[in-house]
């Protein structure tokens, strides 16, 4: 087993100052011991320092380091027919403090809420990494409403109204959230509605002022949050208002143009979202998501839409 350049567990103490150099050092490992990656790479010819591998990849191939066994596997939806990924996490230690201390750094302590999830795609499935962490911050949440829903929207409601006075985050897929919000409507300032993931085909797709209008107006809030995450990453982004995403200090999202992957946009451009998450070092930290979006210059992003395969082009090396 090689041997692994820094502590992977100090990302996560405080504020990274040398995100760059860390990053270097995981691409320089992962290239090496990563027999995909460093295949991909080859392959790819990449003109640039560091090169993003395409997240199609975890459908295809088993996306890990030489040496490092699988602990844990998550899989994705596999939504229209699709293979689904499979994320190899060699250790869920890892994941655990890496949604933990994201969600103390934009959230503070999750012991001070109650967590509500409306995630039937996810629950009506195994391997899910959303469900895995939405049942992590519930039980260190403590509180005994805490809970998932699948259909029972009665029983959220009549929950929602005891929580009135309370502190709650009600975490849900975005389709499950509109149905609800289409059946009933709460006045709850207060509450933190997070949305993720997105129609699974069970909606007609609305842009996300669209979905937080509708929401809002259902739920009496100002705001609506968002939470960014994926099986093939170890790591999420939250926006607070307006879709608006910032990364915890391990991550961070670069732009790339749709016709040239090896090519960084700058700021205010639309491109292909590519992330790099330290936390994935034992799988792969540098992943071309198939999400299109642009960058701010304060480092947050906002994610405009989905990619399909007509979109991509210069980067079809799909199979090794």
């Amino acid at each position: 087993m090689a041997e692994i350049p820094f502590d992977i567990n100090r990302i996560f103490h405080s504020k990274i100052t040398n995100f760059d150099e860390l990053a270097q050092l995981a691409y320089n490992f992962q290239c090496q011991e990563n027999i995909i990656f460093s295949n991909f790479i080859k392959l790819a010819q990449a003109p640039s320092a560091q090169t993003f591998l395409p997240v199609d990849f975890f459908k295809s191939h088993q996306v890990i380091c030489k040496g490092f066994p699988t602990e844990i596997i998550f899989t994705s939806t596999g939504t229209s027919g699709q293979k689904p990924s499979a994320h190899h996490v060699s250790s869920v230690a890892i994941y655990e403090k890496s949604f933990m201390n994201a969600f103390r750094h934009f959230y503070g302590n999750p012991s001070e809420y109650c967590f509500l999830a409306l995630l039937p795609s996810y629950m009506e499935r195994k391997g899910s990494s959303l469900i895995y962490m939405t049942q992590k911050l519930m039980e260190q949440s403590g509180h005994p409403l805490s809970g998932f829903y699948l259909n029972d929207f009665d029983s959220l409601s009549d929950t929602l109204l005891k929580l009135k006075n309370e502190r709650v985050i009600l975490l849900g897929v975005t389709f499950a959230l509109l149905d609800f919000a289409s059946a009933y409507k709460l006045e709850m300032p207060e509450l933190i509605v997070m949305e993720t993931g997105g129609m699974k085909g069970r909606r007609e797709e609305l842009t996300r002022a669209e979905v937080h209008s509708v929401l809002k107006n259902a739920f009496g809030v100002q705001h609506i949050h968002s939470e960014y995450g994926m099986t093939e990453l170890l790591s999420q982004a939250y926006a607070k208002r307006d879709g608006r995403f910032h990364c915890p200090p391990w991550m961070k999202v670069m732009i790339t143009d749709i016709n040239d992957p090896f090519s960084k946009l700058p700021e205010g451009k639309t491109g292909v979202i590519n992330i790099i998450d330290l936390a994935n070092f034992y799988s792969c930290s540098f992943i071309q998501t198939a999400d299109l979006g642009r960058l701010f210059p304060d480092g947050s992003f906002e994610v405009l839409g989905r990619l399909d395969n007509s979109d991509m082009r210069g980067c079809s090396l799909m199979y090794l």
